[in-house]
């Protein structure tokens, strides 16, 4: 996960204070220079961290801090408040010209993700904003680049302009935004060519492209694991060419995730969209403040939401209330649920946007192995639909018929089954199905 090791060590260095009556500069400054190392640690650039030591500094020796009811706290809102802005305060979206078509251009070195960022936002912007987009194939260098961005355009069922490698990319940027205007599509997203390190020849090329295409965004794709290196590259870039935003990619699986506060801070450049896995629909859009509060371990409640409407089917989830609330769930209506919480992605990913989910004991450590699920879910499909429907009729020889069907041990079937049953007492305590007796509280779950 993306922060991991900064997370833990900021909610480690948060817990001495948060509770406190009373914080004294003593704690303050304790409580900074550990902030301070940890920052360090992940990567953030050393000037970015100096300054946001000393907004801190600052703040939580201030009024505010020192006279509110609870300060160990508000020195964690201060905390909140001050890396929320370090990442750039607010979402900063992608600007679409009143003049068809948006042109976007998208630039980096070689090796960070650009040809499949391309496809990726193109994928998103179609779905979020319902237009028609052009992907344009400007990488005549590397080999198979043109055939990749076809590739893409094929998977994504979009069409791709491209003039073969023996034009001059700044001829095809502007043949590109021809074509759009003339089959009428919203955007063009220009895939340009990167290079090993950032050269005189690659930037006097993409200035020739901005000059003949005049784009309304200029993106940088940067991979977020070449920590500090993104940075310079970043600053290079938008010294040069005037950027209008970043995609960093590999988010996922930067445990340091340093660039990505010390981007905004450097260049002055926002990040607009994070990659957070391979697939063409691994694409966010980057909010500062909630990416603030996972770091914190206070969660990202509306990335969640946004995931779950994305993903879950409407009418089933209505569907669903309504068998959980006549308690006629049965293990079909489980795997519909396995299916589509799975489509939001990967499920420890999904349980560390729930608030308070750092503090569950065993969450920390918590990897959710695919393979299991895929166990889970051949052990239903090899149960008969009487058996699912009412698994109390589920005997020994039947255990071992199932297990041996799906490829699993009595064990396995034996520990789904009362996982099914303690699910479905606790949906009845969520549903206050509990009659003659006091409720539980509804967080008491089995499995916590």
């Amino acid at each position: 996960m993306a922060f991991e090791n900064l997370a833990d060590r900021l909610q480690e260095t948060f817990k001495k204070i948060r509770g406190k009556g009373k914080v004294s500069e003593a704690d303050v400054k304790q409580m900074t220079r550990e902030v301070r190392l940890a920052l360090l640690e992940a990567d953030v650039n050393f000037k970015v961290v100096k300054d946001f030591i000393n907004r801190i500094k600052e703040r939580a020796v201030g009024q505010e801090v020192l006279k509110s009811l609870t300060p160990g706290q508000q020195v964690i809102k201060v905390v909140q408040e001050e890396l929320t802005t370090l990442m750039g305060g607010e979402q900063s979206k992608l600007h679409m010209s009143n003049k068809p078509p948006t042109v976007v251009m998208l630039v980096g070195l070689q090796g960070a993700g650009k040809t499949t960022t391309t496809g990726k936002l193109a994928n998103y912007i179609r779905k979020q904003q319902n237009k028609k987009p052009l992907l344009a194939a400007c990488d005549i260098y590397r080999p198979a680049a043109i055939k990749q961005l076809q590739t893409l355009g094929s998977q994504l069922d979009m069409p791709v302009f491209a003039m073969g490698d023996k034009e001059s990319p700044v001829e095809i940027a502007k043949q590109a935004v021809a074509k759009a205007k003339e089959d009428h599509n919203d955007i063009v997203f220009i895939d340009t060519a990167g290079r090993l390190h950032v050269d005189d020849a690659l930037m006097e090329e993409l200035e020739n492209i901005k000059e003949a295409t005049q784009p309304d965004e200029i993106i940088l794709v940067v991979d977020a694991m070449t920590g500090q290196d993104a940075v310079n590259v970043a600053e290079s870039f938008n010294e040069r060419l005037g950027l209008t935003g970043v995609v960093m990619t590999k988010l996922d699986g930067d445990t340091r995730g340093g660039a990505a506060l010390s981007v905004k801070a450097v260049t002055g450049t926002p990040i607009k969209f994070v990659g957070m896995g391979e697939k063409l629909d691994a694409l966010e859009p980057f909010h500062p403040e909630r990416m603030a509060s996972r770091i914190l371990g206070m969660g990202d409640v509306l990335t969640l939401i946004e995931k779950a409407q994305a993903t879950v089917d409407e009418e089933k989830a209505k569907e669903m209330e309504k068998k959980m609330r006549t308690m006629s769930f049965t293990f079909d209506d489980f795997l519909e649920q396995l299916s589509q919480v799975r489509n939001m992605g990967p499920l420890d990913e999904i349980l560390g946007m729930m608030p308070g989910a750092n503090k569950i004991k065993g969450m920390k450590n918590l990897k959710i192995d695919d393979k299991q699920i895929g166990h889970i879910e051949a052990i239903i499909r090899s149960m008969t639909p009487a058996e699912k429907t009412d698994p109390d009729i589920i005997n020994a020889s039947r255990k071992k018929r199932i297990a041996n069907g799906s490829g699993t041990s009595i064990q396995e079937v034996n520990r789904l089954l009362k996982q099914f049953k303690d699910m479905k007492k606790m949906m009845k305590q969520m549903m206050g199905m509990t009659k003659g007796k006091k409720k539980k509280n509804p967080f008491n779950l089995p499995f916590m």
